[in-house]
């Protein structure tokens, strides 16, 4: 027997075990299955038992044992050449087959291929039947089949596993489609994750899975060039694209990438083909502006981003005191060819002029150009073009809710006294009257009101608001993660988080998105995927205190206390005598969720508060 020698999975054919026990006596859980066995162990064997054996024995003492240990795996039974083995979540069962296999291909580079030990594993999570420390089922079923599947090296993943994993764990995946599976009633759709590659490490590739295109029509549209002669003039060009953007996003039966994310391509010469590969969307619009005096020209071009083809292309000359209509006639002409089938009161409902000043309007995209630096200076700077901006127009309700957005960064990280925390809740009071059917304002304002002026109910209305103007605005997403956090909505915030990380997948600001669905994780319980999303959050942002602080506290609770610790050390770096009021960020309405976030703090080595903190997310 060489099963105790192996770390990974289940022969096939493990019976399901669902009619060996009366009903009353059955007992369920969801559980993350790993099965594994050797492929050609037989001939293996056979050729050289003894040095088949103490292989396997290396192999496990070396790599295998500690992989399992360190993904928190736990061995449900061995049966010949196969394991089977339970993780605490998809993503632990995924990481450490990829290093395990990724371990096996190294040390197998020297060995003629006739004597190489190789694993085929098969991962399924899904319902599975509990007797003693065994496990039963077609949860357990579809993961000894899958891993038939699997080519000598190689892992196969179910659908199921797939959805949980994506975004959360970086490897390449191919789709084998629907797979009828041996004694399995419904075909279960089938994935190869790729191990044996030149490229290296599986695990440390930045790649991330690829996302699966939505279920309507998707779009990005990226920054159009500026093709005037003054650099000074981006601003313009970049406000354009960000209306259009605002415009689609209007519609709700289109998908369309947020700004930030979009405009990560800005100034670089890209193939349309990886944009919608990356972005995860069908169609990209591209184009330029020009503007000369009173005059401007506006080119655009719809490309398929499957094919490549170019779909529509048109050119827009008009004033500057048109501009609009120039928007107009360009979401309108985009719309037409992606998804003609719109109504038009949806079209009409996307033609909505922010302001009658064109002062006040350029005043708004120099101050929307400065806040997109994020720094303690260009917010300065954009809080006085926004209230220029208001001054021209004092019911412009965009430039009363970017302003409060300015102002609550600016208090987020304590650039500002009590009374700009004051001033923040006026403006935002001020943009939801102005800007009553505009998303951004309200979102902004929600998000204000809901946590400088600690009104969450009135933050939660807002935002919902500006969702239902604009269910494409992933601004909108994000804040709501954080107010649905506050009032003790966990699952409700992560699924907003994920459909905030959908729509802006490269968005430079995805590190605050990662600690808010850390946060939200944590408050839920599931320490483990909680950890997870904040390791991703510090890579992302590896000086934003608030996500350490998430990081040391998940990490601590999950039993993960050297990750905890090294957070905490890394805290320390930034913030030299650092304690829970310096970290615990938003006003919980259950006290439980504040408790347990100052548990795994404590656990982490924090001291106490000295009172409750009060800074706004991002």
């Amino acid at each position: 027997m060489i099963l105790p020698l192996l770390p990974a999975v289940i022969r096939r054919g493990y019976p399901a075990g669902g009619t060996r026990m009366a009903s009353d006596q059955v007992k369920r859980k969801l559980a993350a299955i790993l099965a594994a066995d050797i492929a050609g162990y037989s001939r293996l064997m056979g050729a050289d038992e003894t040095g088949t054996l103490a292989r396997l024995k290396e192999y496990r003492l070396e790599l295998i044992d500690p992989k399992n240990k360190q993904y928190h795996g736990r061995v449900v039974k061995t049966t010949g050449d196969g394991i089977l083995i339970e993780f605490p979540s998809v993503v632990d069962a995924i990481s450490c087959s990829l290093e395990v296999q990724q371990g096996m291909r190294e040390r197998n580079a020297d060995i003629p291929s006739e004597k190489r030990i190789e694993f085929r594993i098969g991962i399924n999570l899904g319902d599975v039947i509990v007797e003693g420390r065994d496990l039963y089922g077609d949860g357990v079923n579809i993961a000894a089949r899958l891993e038939g599947l699997a080519e000598p090296g190689g892992i196969c993943i179910s659908q199921t596993v797939l959805n949980h994993a994506r975004g959360k764990v970086a490897f390449d995946v191919e789709d084998l489609g629907e797979q009828a599976l041996k004694n399995i009633v419904q075909p279960i759709h089938v994935y190869r994750l790729t191990v044996n590659s030149d490229r290296g490490s599986a695990v440390s590739r930045p790649l991330e899975l690829a996302l699966a295109l939505p279920d309507k029509p998707s779009i990005a549209v990226l920054p159009f060039q500026n093709m005037g002669l003054d650099p000074e003039q981006d601003y313009f060009a970049d406000g354009i694209v960000e209306d259009i953007i605002t415009a689609l996003s209007r519609f709700s039966e289109l998908f369309v990438i947020a700004r930030n994310s979009s405009f990560t391509y800005k100034g670089r010469a890209v193939d349309m083909k990886q944009v919608g590969r990356e972005l995860g969307v069908r169609y990209v619009l591209e184009g330029s502006v020009r503007k000369a005096g009173n005059r401007v020209r506006i080119t655009g071009q719809l490309i398929d981003a499957i094919t490549g083809a170019h779909l529509w292309a048109d050119r827009f000359d008009g004033s500057l005191d048109n501009i609009f209509d120039l928007q107009d006639e360009i979401t309108v002409s985009v719309v037409g060819a992606i998804a003609p089938k719109l109504q038009q009161a949806e079209i009409e409902r996307a033609k909505r002029k922010p302001t009658g000043s064109l002062d006040a309007y350029d005043y708004y995209l120099r101050g929307v150009a400065r806040l997109y630096r994020w720094t303690r200076d260009a917010s300065e700077e954009a809080l006085r073009l926004f209230y220029k901006a208001i001054d021209l127009d004092p019911e412009f309700g965009s430039a009363y809710g970017m302003a409060a957005r300015c102002h609550v960064w600016r208090y987020a990280n304590r650039w500002i006294s009590e009374n700009e925390k004051l001033e923040a809740v006026r403006l935002a009071r001020l943009a939801v009257v102005f800007g009553s059917e505009d998303a951004a304002a309200l979102t902004a304002a929600g998000l204000a009101l809901g946590y400088l002026a600690n009104d969450l109910d009135a933050g939660a209305t807002f935002i919902d608001r500006a969702l239902a103007i604009n269910p494409n605005m992933a601004t909108a997403w994000h804040f709501s993660c954080w107010i649905r956090i506050s009032l003790g909505l966990p699952d409700l915030a992560l699924s907003h988080e994920s459909r905030a990380m959908r729509l802006s997948p490269l968005d430079p600001l995805l590190g605050h998105m990662q600690t808010a669905a850390a946060l939200a994780e944590l408050c839920a319980g599931r320490f483990v995927e909680a950890s997870l999303y904040a390791q991703k959050a510090t890579r992302n942002l590896p000086n934003f205190p608030i996500g350490l602080g998430v990081a040391a506290a998940s990490s601590a609770l999950a039993g993960r206390l050297e990750e905890a610790q090294n957070a905490v050390a890394h805290l320390r770096q930034l913030i030299p005598a650092p304690t829970l009021s310096d970290l615990i960020v938003i006003p919980f309405r259950r006290p439980e969720d504040r408790a347990m976030f100052e548990e795994g703090l404590h656990k982490a080595g924090l001291p106490e508060s000295s009172g409750a903190a009060d800074v706004a997310p991002h």
